[in-house]
């Protein structure tokens, strides 16, 4: 397992995180667990794990230790409520948000782009803001698109057990997938998405959830509820939602392109 070797700073934003170089030479965006976001590291692994599967843009991510006298010696670590392993993402240099770009006229991996947003729907993730998603700037104008941050899927960053039975089964508001709509070039990329999503191995789903840290404080029925939320949004859920977006956000932007 890789080893912190050189604090970097703390970074922009709610989630409480870091930038550390680690031994491997790579810098990597450091989650910490905290309180009152109890959800935060479970919600990352979990998107994670099931968003590399799936062949999704988003940058390695692992598990890792900080030993206690590398945070003791950094004043914004050590107060951190202290567990076995925080949540390590590989930093992805020379990107900006989609706040900071004013013209974007291609996404290279727009085959990506449906996944995204049904993946987005499938964990209930209403925080796909323009913040949550990165673009290298390959060549004028024309970017690489990264997805980030999925701290508050299932809803929410604090969700209880009874939360996961009342989740948002409606088209989210977001201006983030209609821009990434915009890039779909064919809307059966949705339905193709909706098969990869619908017979991803449900052992697999057990395993990921079965392999949060027992000190992230998520409980077995909580886990429980997480396999059942995942299997019965994917089944019941997501069909009836890929024909709305296509619908409601897909057809009518590529209407007024034409």
């Amino acid at each position: 397992m890789i080893q912190p070797t050189v604090y970097q700073k703390k970074l922009e934003g709610k989630s409480n995180a870091h930038l550390i170089t680690f031994s491997d030479g790579k810098d990597y965006v450091v989650k910490y667990f905290q309180p009152g976001f109890e959800k935060s590291l479970p919600n990352e692994w979990v998107a994670y794990c099931l968003a590399r599967y799936l062949g999704l843009p988003i940058p390695y991510a692992q598990l890792v230790e900080i030993p206690q006298d590398f945070s003791s010696q950094v004043p914004e670590l050590a107060q951190m409520g202290h567990t076995n392993f925080q949540f390590a993402s590989l930093y992805v240099p020379d990107c900006v948000d989609a706040h900071q770009v004013s013209n974007v006229s291609k996404i290279i991996n727009h085959q990506s782009l449906a996944g995204i947003i049904l993946f987005d729907y499938w964990l209930c993730n209403g925080d796909r803001t323009r913040k949550n998603i990165l673009l290298h700037e390959e060549n004028l104008n024309s970017y690489q698109l990264w997805v980030i941050d999925h701290a508050e899927i299932f809803g929410s960053y604090n969700w209880l057990q009874h939360d996961l039975e009342m989740l948002p089964i409606g088209i989210l508001k977001s201006a983030t997938h209609k821009l990434m709509a915009l890039f779909i070039e064919d809307e059966k990329q949705f339905t193709e998405q909706l098969e990869l999503i619908q017979t991803m191995p449900i052992l697999l789903i057990e395993e990921i959830v079965a392999l949060i840290p027992d000190d992230w404080g998520v409980s077995m029925e909580e886990k429980k509820g997480m396999v059942t939320t995942l299997l019965s949004r994917r089944k019941n859920i997501l069909p009836k939602l890929v024909q709305k977006v296509i619908q409601s956000v897909y057809r009518p932007l590529h209407q007024n392109q034409g």
